[in-house]
């Protein structure tokens, strides 16, 4: 699944062009280095995600096309 989708999916990012444009701009990154918004997400990938002063580093548990409200807690587990 690719990163954009994976953090609207996920809803640590609302919307999917804001997450387009948050790894653009070198926000999101895997292990230290930044990533694309095409960067294939795997299962045990550890994400750090800075917006604004807020840094969220969170890690994937599970990849699901489509998540509701309550799932969409499932998909990581927040490290930190």
């Amino acid at each position: 699944m690719r990163m954009d989708k994976y953090l609207k999916v996920s809803r640590l990012i609302k919307r999917r062009t804001v997450a387009n444009e948050a790894c653009d701009a070198g926000r999101v990154s895997v292990g230290g280095k930044p990533v694309r918004a095409s960067y294939e997400v795997k299962i045990g990938d550890e994400i750090t995600v800075a917006l604004g002063t807020r840094v969220l580093k969170v890690r994937v548990t599970a990849l699901n096309e489509h998540a509701g409200k309550d799932e969409a807690a499932t998909l990581y587990t927040v490290i930190d």
